[in-house]
């Protein structure tokens, strides 16, 4: 899944009829910060998302297993809108980390020392 941000609408009034009644979005890939990325899909809304919004957008053959997407020629959909993301600082998880390599550091050194 990709994490983004809804940042336009796509207008074809030319597409294949089976993408007929569907809204089109651009969204910009974003890091767990919210920052913008490189890069970014066109993709069916399947939730009603907005401008703005950040959402998860799900790709290839799972982007046509909702009930807007099933059996039509879809590579992106939009699936949820993420009303909150909690993740841990790189700080703490850098702490974390830290502080259980000591222990594997310390038993791998008494194995190599048997």
């Amino acid at each position: 899944m990709l994490l983004g941000r809804v940042v336009g609408t796509v207008w074809a009034t030319r597409k294949d009829e089976r993408l007929e009644g569907t809204k089109l979005l651009v969204v910009a890939a974003t890091d767990l910060a919210g920052k913008t990325l490189d890069g970014f899909v066109i993709a069916v809304d399947s939730v009603s998302a907005g401008v703005g919004e950040l959402v998860l957008v799900a790709q290839g053959s799972s982007a046509r297993q909702t009930a807007a997407t099933k059996d039509r020629p879809v590579d992106a959909v939009i699936m949820a809108i993420v009303d909150r993301l909690d993740v841990t600082s790189e700080e703490a998880l850098r702490k974390e980390f830290d502080a259980r390599r000591k222990p594997i550091e310390e038993a791998l050194k008494r194995l190599q020392e048997s």
